[in-house]
C-alpha cells in the first residue's frame, strides 16, 4: 500500500463549519473525528471549549478559524479571537487573508495581519494555516496574474511565520456567467505551485472539492500534509474496504482523483 490508514487519516483535518451546525451535530462531529482518529477538527470559535473537553487524550487536535470565512475582520480583532481560540484549548488556527488588502497590493497590510495572527498563536503554542481563497485570485491582482500573486502570497505568508499555506474556506463561492455561484477550492495546479513556493518549512494544506478517498491521496502525492474534509467517514472507510479486499495492496493507491470540483 502506497499510504497507511495512520498516513491518511492523520491528513485530514475534519471541518465542523457550516453555518447551520447545531451543538449536537458539532458535538457529533468531534466524536467522529476520534473515532476515526483524524489529525484534528476545524471548528468555530464558540465551538473549541466544548471540543477541547471531548477530544483530550484522543490524539486529535482542536483547530480554530479565525476571520471566517471572508478575512475581513481587523488585525486586533483576528489577533484576540486566535488568543480567545488559544486560551479555549486550539492548537492550530486556520486564518483568512484580508483579500481586498491583498488584491489592492497593500501587501504591507497583508503581511501584518498575518504576523499579528502568527506571533499570538505562536506565543500559546499554536500553529497557523493561513488561508487565500484561490477562486478569487484566479485572474490575479495588482499588477501581478494569478500564478504570480500566489507565488508572492506563499513568500510573504512564510516571512510572516505561517506554518500552513491553505488553498481555500470551502465557502468561497464565485458568480458564475450563469448567475449561479460556485468554486473549485482545491485544485492540482494549486497545490502544486504552492508547495514549490514555499520552503521544506512551511506545509500546504488543501480545503474545498476533496470528497473521496482518491482525492485525499492525491492531496499526499502533490505534497500536501492536510486537507480540509467533511467526507472522513467515507474516505477512510473506503480504505479500510480496499485493504480488506483480495487486491489490498492497491488500497492506499489513487483510482480517479477528483480535486477541485467543489463540496467542502
Amino acid at each position: 500500500m502506497k499510504y497507511t490508514y495512520e498516513e491518511l487519516a492523520k491528513t485530514i483535518d475534519h471541518s465542523l463549519l457550516h453555518p447551520t451546525m447545531t451543538d449536537k451535530e458539532l458535538e457529533d462531529g468531534c466524536r467522529l473525528a476520534a473515532k476515526y482518529g483524524v489529525a484534528s477538527v476545524c471548528i468555530k470559535p464558540y465551538a473549541v471549549k466544548r471540543a477541547a473537553e471531548l477530544l483530550q487524550g484522543t490524539g486529535v487536535f482542536v483547530g480554530a478559524v479565525i476571520g471566517f470565512p471572508h478575512g475581513n475582520s481587523t488585525t486586533e480583532s483576528k489577533r484576540y479571537e486566535t488568543e480567545l481560540a488559544c486560551k479555549d484549548g486550539a492548537v492550530e488556527i486556520d486564518m483568512v487573508i484580508n483579500l481586498g488588502k491583498a488584491l489592492s497590493g497593500d501587501w504591507d497590510y497583508v503581511e501584518r495581519d498575518i504576523k499579528a495572527v502568527c506571533d499570538e498563536a505562536h506565543s500559546r503554542g499554536a500553529k497557523v494555516k493561513v488561508i487565500f481563497e484561490n477562486d478569487y485570485l484566479a485572474k490575479g491582482g495588482a499588477g501581478l496574474g494569478g500564478d504570480d500573486f500566489k507565488k508572492k502570497l506563499c513568500r510573504l505568508c512564510e516571512r510572516a511565520g505561517a506554518d500552513w499555506v491553505k488553498t481555500s474556506t470551502g465557502y468561497g463561492f464565485v458568480k458564475q456567467p450563469d448567475g449561479s455561484y460556485n468554486y473549485k477550492g482545491a485544485t492540482e495546479h494549486d497545490l502544486a505551485l504552492m508547495r514549490a513556493s514555499v520552503s521544506a518549512k512551511v506545509q500546504v494544506k488543501a480545503a474545498g472539492g476533496v470528497r473521496d478517498l482518491d482525492g485525499l491521496i492525491k492531496v499526499r502525492d502533490l505534497g500536501a500534509t492536510r486537507c480540509g474534509a467533511t467526507a472522513t467517514a467515507a474516505m477512510l472507510d473506503e480504505y479500510r474496504k480496499r485493504a480488506a479486499s483480495p487486491d489490498r495492496q492497491n488500497a492506499g493507491q489513487p483510482k480517479e482523483p477528483k480535486l477541485g470540483t467543489g463540496g467542502y
